[in-house]
């Protein structure tokens, strides 16, 4: 278990030798640490440099001998919140260099055509940066919406996602099947910008999600984690008009 935990925390097969063999040993010299730890002594000293400036073993020198030492476990917490903020910090930067480029960048584009623009998106993460697009909509969302695979398919996404959509006022019309946390969803639908109208059928049901707004229609395959997003006037006008259509046909949800 504390091997797996350290491998998570980014430690290499023989830092995490070393570790736990200075957890054991306390101040030990290196010809100490390399018997405990099965590595040679050159390795020894070279994987104590690395844990020394993660600042999770401290060095003193005894005479002529140096000593290296575990530091206590909860120093953990310290290098993952270091960690935490060395990254929030990359990210700050790079962010930076991005709004810098973006001019550029755009200048980059190809000027619009008549032709329909696809882009695809795989996995978990290619799915969120998809569905991340429809906080740009500057219109009412149409939604064909199941929330019970929604929050299947990206358990830690939602329903945080609903405050940011709600906190950028965009307001958004869904058509779901009536499963139990579709059903529960609902409550929250007016603090959540929201309508729910729901499917007659019980038996009616559907997986994945399209979402229509602007002059884009987002299709979303929670099981199969791959997403589209689809850029065609003409094309979504024609879903938009069939979604109105269903719509207006339901009962509003009480």
């Amino acid at each position: 278990m504390i091997k797996s935990l350290l491998k998570e925390l980014n430690f290499s097969e023989k830092e995490t030798k070393v570790y736990l063999a200075l957890m054991e040993l306390g101040s030990a010299k290196a010809r100490d640490i390399s018997l405990k730890a099965d590595l040679n002594r050159t390795t020894i000293y070279d994987v104590c440099e690395e844990l020394l400036s993660r600042g999770l073993i401290s060095t003193y020198k005894k005479g002529s001998t140096t000593y290296f030492n575990a530091l206590e476990p909860k120093r953990l917490v310290n290098y993952l919140e270091r960690e935490k903020a060395d990254y929030e910090s990359k990210i700050e930067k790079q962010k930076k260099k991005v709004k810098n480029l973006l001019p550029e960048l755009i200048s980059l584009q190809n000027l619009p055509t008549a032709k329909p623009k696809v882009r695809f998106f795989e996995g978990a993460k290619g799915v969120r940066e998809a569905y991340e697009d429809t906080l740009s909509a500057k219109e009412m969302i149409l939604a064909y919406a199941n929330v019970q695979t929604m929050h299947e398919g990206l358990p830690d996404f939602f329903p945080e996602y609903y405050k940011r959509r709600a906190a950028k006022k965009i307001f958004i019309r869904a058509i779901c099947p009536q499963n139990n946390l579709s059903i529960e969803r609902s409550k929250y639908d007016q603090e959540e910008m929201r309508e729910v109208r729901f499917l007659p059928d019980k038996a009616q049901t559907f997986s994945p999600e399209i979402n229509l707004y602007h002059n884009k229609m987002l299709v979303a395959s929670w099981k199969e984690k791959m997403a589209v997003i689809l850029e065609s006037k003409e094309l979504v006008d024609l879903q938009k008009l069939t979604y109105n259509m269903i719509w207006e046909s339901l009962p509003r949800h009480k």
